[in-house]
């Protein structure tokens, strides 16, 4: 008889199924991925560790996400990181950032939607996303905290960081959508195989 499985505090992690546990690189690929898509949405919304602790208290996710300590432990696992401090992170906790995520990317769907339609109309212009305000500080927020939170920030081209940006400014669009959350975790178990 299989032992009795600990109730999930929020019903949202069910959907967020695994198929096999991930192996420890796997989830530092998991954790990267994630902390990137965090970021994206810190440097576009401007949302900090308060939003993060109160999308958490909103999903029944306190147990997990308790306050700004065990917060900044888990943003910190990341292995892209200056100074890792925690260099684990369970499959709860992964599941528990994706559902923040999300809802704090659907809380901002509007903004999100302008960024990624100014984009589109900028490209089908052929100029600079930096020529739209908009566009311009979420790409002068994100390679600023880059630079400043991640091992290789200095070392990393501005275009390079520009394009990162670009495509996770896509990605938070389609992670703010309805099933925005099955989506991300589907990605992120995607690209830790790779």
């Amino acid at each position: 008889m299989p032992s009795p499985v600990k109730s999930a505090v929020n019903p949202g992690l069910e959907q967020l199924t695994l198929t096999a546990q991930p192996d420890p690189t796997q989830l530092d690929n998991i954790k990267a991925q994630l902390d990137l898509v965090l970021l994206a949405l810190e440097a576009l919304v401007g949302i900090g560790s308060e939003a993060m602790l109160q999308a958490a208290a909103d999903l029944q996710l306190s147990e997990i996400v308790a306050d700004r300590v065990s917060l900044w432990r888990l943003r910190q696992s990341s292995p892209l990181r200056k100074g890792q401090g925690r260099k684990r992170l369970d499959v709860e906790e992964a599941r528990s950032l994706v559902l923040i995520t999300c809802h704090l990317a659907k809380q901002n769907q509007e903004l999100i939607r302008r960024a990624v339609g100014l984009l589109e109309q900028l490209t089908e212009q052929n100029r600079e996303p930096h020529q739209a305000a908009l566009l311009g500080d979420y790409l002068d927020n994100f390679n600023n905290t880059y630079q400043e939170r991640m091992e290789d920030g200095e070392d990393t081209p501005p275009d390079q960081l520009t394009h990162l940006a670009l495509k996770l400014l896509i990605d938070l669009l389609f992670y703010s959508a309805a099933n925005g959350s099955r989506r991300l975790w589907m990605a992120l178990l995607d690209r830790s195989k790779a």
